[in-house]
């Protein structure tokens, strides 16, 4: 494999799900951070050489940059035991991580990052007016997973994939965006099994 260069903020979830793949899979990272505070992602070396899109995670393959934290994790797990071999399986997989980046992160995430690191205050109006939403939205996200869970130990059957990686990161820290995981003890336990695996790292390793 050539050369992997994470281009992250580390506090963001879908950086973290890169590096979780990355470590259940023994795979060596570099990692180069970026103040997305600072609009270190919006700077001409950073548009011009890394994204265009101004946007982290990005994983740099040898000379090769490759945006969006599913793509990245497909990249890096491609043929290993994180991807189902059922047709399926494979299939409901990458449900879960659509499913993640349409339903779950622009409402759990996006809470998160507006309260936890922006603040109310410092939100503008219009941001203020969708945080109902967002919080029905969220809340009806993690209501679903409970229910899912209350099923199997994991989103695939009994075993850990990418589906699980992808929810994992933004669902643990669902608090700092005004969630109260308590309402989903299904999602809890399997908090705890995922963070549990041996190979599991955590957000601020």
């Amino acid at each position: 494999m050539s050369s992997l260069i994470l281009h992250e903020y580390a506090a963001s979830g879908n950086c973290y799900k890169i590096r979780l793949t990355a470590a259940h899979l023994g795979i060596p990272l570099e990692r180069r951070e970026y103040d997305i505070m600072k609009g270190e992602t919006r700077s001409d070396a950073f548009l011009g050489g890394v994204n265009a899109n101004g946007r982290i995670p990005v994983l740099q393959v040898g000379d090769d940059y490759l945006p969006e934290s599913g793509a990245a994790c497909l990249y890096l797990a491609d043929g290993s035991h994180l991807i189902p071999h059922d047709r399926y399986d494979r299939a409901d997989m990458f449900r879960w991580m659509f499913w993640e980046q349409y339903n779950h992160e622009p409402s759990v995430a996006t809470l998160r990052f507006w309260r936890h690191f922006i603040g109310e205050a410092g939100l503008n109006d219009l941001q203020r007016a969708q945080i109902p939403a967002k919080q029905a939205a969220g809340e009806a996200a993690l209501e679903l997973m409970d229910d899912h869970l209350a099923q199997t130990p994991f989103f695939i059957g009994d075993r850990l994939t990418l589906a699980d990686i992808a929810l994992y990161p933004y669902t643990h820290v669902a608090e700092e965006g005004g969630f109260d995981l308590a309402r989903y003890p299904a999602v809890q336990i399997w908090l705890a099994r995922v963070a549990a695996d041996p190979h599991h790292i955590a957000m601020k390793a």
